[in-house]
């Protein structure tokens, strides 16, 4: 059994990857943005098929096309590492990446004003698509009160700059676990605030939705509590366009069925946003993060199993 490091070893790796995410920092925001982005994407592009993420990229490619042309498969991957990458260089300059600063076009976002002079709270959705902290910062800017949720970094000195630089473009972001980040989002959305969440990723005792003709476990919380607040859920996506420059679209929203039968009525809505999750990915798919085991574990290791 491997020893577990030392609280004190512990604490001086996580300084040091915090000084190198300092630098990063300090380096993404001295260079030309184009620049910066474009080299980014260039390096995970080169390396990311290095990895064993990219098997699992592959992987999650064949599920969800299983009769793809290999070429075909290959250039989503290649797009994907690009975006990816592009994600990642621009993580330190958020701020710059706002709809003021001319880089998001909101021209298909007017659902936002129509949220925010309501003044009624609803349930934001959507995936890992493109770079979608954009959103987040799209949200805010429209006036709509909202509670951002996110996963919290391991280190928590790198998780507090990535707080900070989120805060830097006017987001406020929490990390829900278990019953308290249910808590929180249920205090948000009784306070009037909106919730903001990513609904594309395995949730190991969820509920069940197809996904790409496959069943897949999806969390349910944003329907539940969409159900219990009598509002809608607001489902949003985020495009790449050249330069570093962004469209988001606020689509139509997801009206949920009230039949009185709470379980099925969860699991239509559960359904609909996934089904909403699938028209993007097929629309972009190179934008869409295939690197997260979206499908169940079995499946992965069937296709391993078989060599591919």
């Amino acid at each position: 059994m491997a020893k577990s490091r030392s609280p004190l070893i512990q604490t001086l790796l996580w300084r040091l990857e915090a000084l190198g995410f300092d630098v990063f920092t300090w380096l993404a925001r001295a260079a030309p943005l184009e620049m910066w982005s474009a080299a980014g994407g260039g390096l995970f592009r080169l390396l990311g098929p290095l990895t064993s993420a990219h098997r699992t990229a592959r992987r999650s490619l064949r599920l969800a096309f299983p009769d793809m042309p290999s070429a075909e498969t290959a250039v989503i991957l290649g797009e994907q590492w690009e975006n990816f990458g592009r994600y990642i260089a621009e993580f330190p300059v958020l701020d710059r990446l706002t709809s003021a600063s001319g880089r998001v076009d909101i021209s298909q976002a007017g659902r936002l004003k129509e949220i925010a002079a309501a003044g009624r709270p609803v349930v934001f959705v959507s995936g890992h698509l493109s770079n979608m902290e954009v959103m987040s910062a799209a949200i805010v800017d429209a006036g709509i009160p909202c509670e951002i949720t996110y996963r919290a970094a391991n280190n928590p000195y790198v998780d507090a700059r990535m707080r900070r630089s989120r805060f830097r473009y006017g987001v406020r972001m929490f990390a829900p676990k278990g019953s308290e980040g249910a808590r929180e989002l249920l205090e948000g959305l009784k306070a009037g605030r909106s919730i903001a969440m990513m609904n594309d990723q395995r949730y190991d005792g969820g509920v069940a939705a197809a996904f790409f003709g496959r069943t897949v476990m999806t969390n349910p919380a944003g329907v539940r509590l969409a159900l219990r607040f009598g509002t809608d859920i607001q489902p949003m996506s985020i495009q790449r366009l050249p330069g570093v420059r962004f469209r988001l679209v606020a689509h139509e929203p997801i009206v949920l069925a009230r039949t009185g039968d709470r379980a099925a009525d969860i699991a239509a809505g559960v359904a609909a946003v996934t089904a909403f999750i699938e028209a993007r990915v097929r629309e972009r798919p190179g934008e869409w993060w295939w690197l997260h085991k979206r499908w169940p574990r079995e499946d992965y290791a069937d296709l391993a199993a078989k060599g591919l």
